[in-house]
């Protein structure tokens, strides 16, 4: 039985390379598997496959600021850029996601990004999803503060959060995906072609929003989360109605 359980804990370990004990737990709660944390931990001690800790890992700065924070999907949407590498070139991409349940909306990769590629992206995102945000976060950069992406924004009634120069702290949720994208895709593989990096990046993010399990989700991916939030108010909003009919018919 315990060398049952040290097999599967080592095949989610090799299968998922960045993830510490944590997120191992979770993803075996999402596959049926039913381990307490602490034993995952002696497992995965004992299996050698704990991380070591950096110790000259920097502490950030207090805010300084207060930052608004989404409590439904489609409030607030944050956008950076990343950059990466072929064996013969660079190459940018453009990742947007929404802060309420971090599902990623799109990461776009090209050679170049202008803010009037910008502007077709987000277009491309909000027909696809029949919605748009209520406010983008994002930094100070030239293809954010552009006329034409100000205009566009303004036209579609989307606010602009600006984060601090120097201070990408403030675009929290982003840099934390950001760097979760580095470590398990653009870190991960030597890429030959633009097509590759795609194509690998698409078949990420299907298990980044559905299988994926997210610490500050409770453990849920991105889309199972947002399914439950919405079942809730669903639910709530029901019994709201309901009771308020027997009131009226009262």
């Amino acid at each position: 039985m315990l060398l049952q359980q040290e097999n599967l804990i080592r095949d989610f370990a090799l299968k998922y390379p960045s993830y510490g004990y944590r997120m191992i737990t979770s993803k075996l709660k999402l596959e049926g598997h039913h381990f307490n944390h602490k034993k995952v931990y002696r497992i995965y001690k004992k299996l050698g496959l704990n991380f070591k800790k950096n110790l000259k890992s920097r502490k950030l700065p207090a805010r300084k600021r207060i930052l608004e924070i989404a409590s439904n999907s489609n409030q607030i949407w944050s956008l950076d850029f990343m950059s990466g590498s072929l064996r013969n070139k660079r190459f940018r991409t453009l990742n947007v996601i929404d802060e309420f349940n971090r599902e990623v909306l799109d990461i776009k990769i090209l050679t170049s990004i202008p803010s009037s590629c910008v502007v077709s992206i987000l277009n491309q995102i909000i027909a696809d999803k029949r919605s748009k945000p209520l406010a983008l976060r994002i930094d100070n950069g030239t293809e954010f503060t552009s006329y034409e992406f100000t205009a566009w924004a303004k036209n579609n009634n989307i606010a602009l959060f600006y984060i601090q120069a120097g201070k990408p702290y403030q675009n929290c949720y982003i840099e934390r995906f950001n760097g979760t994208y580095r470590r398990e895709v653009l870190n991960r593989y030597i890429f030959e072609s633009l097509d590759e990096v795609r194509d690998i990046t698409d078949d990420w993010l299907i298990e980044y929003n559905y299988k994926r399990p997210h610490s500050s989700l409770g453990g849920l991916p991105p889309k199972i989360f947002l399914s439950q939030q919405q079942n809730i108010a669903n639910f709530t909003g029901s019994i709201v109605s309901k009771n308020i009919n027997r009131s009226s018919s009262g």
